[in-house]
């Protein structure tokens, strides 16, 4: 375990070189890291093959595709924040309830931004925490992800129950996630908390790929049968500020 350590901290001192510059020759990264050149060799061709360096005809490396992705996915989730703020303190103000900025992170979801309710009663979460995404305002994400990784998601997960509401049956989960992208949103009960209610709306980009939830949230005995149409319309209008903003022009 030790060498494999000391092995990803020398691959980070590689990749470290490229801060300050754009491209290096293999004899450039022995001089600059002074380790062996055999050894940055191996970790060269390693990083190569997992497309965190590129290699240039004239044999000179850079930092790979797979950075610019990583660069764009933190571009984005920062900017969404701020993006989001000013709209999610509008919401907030206006129906009262808990707003939450989720994304997807891995396998699961987290809340990345949130104003709270002035509601003696309330939900707290706390930026940072994670959710699956197959309950509560996170399934928003799971419903808008490509068929495939939806499908495989759902294959592979076990749907433990977290609330009363929780849904544990994937064919019924299924259905909930065709009905969530022909609707809109997802509406979500004593999924997460018990006696809690969630509604949550998409945040597309100007691909209409799902960049991330919003969401209001509270005790259910706010969320009446009768406040809910409204409250829909309230959360589904300021996802399609917030998309709109990051080019979506097609508002869902």
């Amino acid at each position: 375990m030790e060498s494999k350590n000391k092995t990803v901290i020398k691959s980070m001192s590689l990749l470290n070189l490229f801060l300050t510059r754009s491209h290096l020759t293999l004899n450039e990264i022995v001089e600059f890291s002074q380790i062996p050149k055999t050894s940055v060799h191996r970790m060269l061709a390693s990083l190569e093959e997992m497309r965190f360096l590129d290699k240039s005809s004239d044999g000179k490396y850079s930092l790979g595709l797979l950075f610019l992705r990583f660069g764009q996915l933190v571009s984005e989730r920062l900017d969404i924040r701020q993006l989001a703020l000013p709209v999610m303190k509008v919401l907030r103000d206006d129906v009262g309830e808990a707003v939450n900025l989720i994304v997807k992170y891995g396998n699961e979801a987290m809340y990345i931004e949130k104003q709270d309710t002035n509601q003696p009663v309330r939900l707290y979460t706390a930026v940072g925490r994670k959710s699956p995404l197959y309950a509560g305002d996170s399934r928003i994400i799971l419903a808008y992800l490509p068929e495939e990784e939806r499908d495989r998601y759902v294959e592979q997960t076990v749907l433990k129950p977290l609330g009363l509401g929780t849904i544990t049956d994937k064919k019924r989960l299924r259905e909930v996630l065709d009905k969530t992208r022909e609707q809109g949103y997802t509406i979500s009960k004593s999924e997460l908390e018990n006696y809690t209610t969630a509604i949550s709306a998409p945040i597309l980009n100007h691909n209409h790929n799902i960049i991330a939830g919003l969401s209001i949230a509270g005790p259910d005995i706010r969320f009446s049968e009768e406040a809910l149409p409204q409250l829909i319309e309230k959360v589904k209008q300021a996802a399609r500020e917030i998309s709109f903003k990051l080019g979506c022009e097609n508002k869902n």
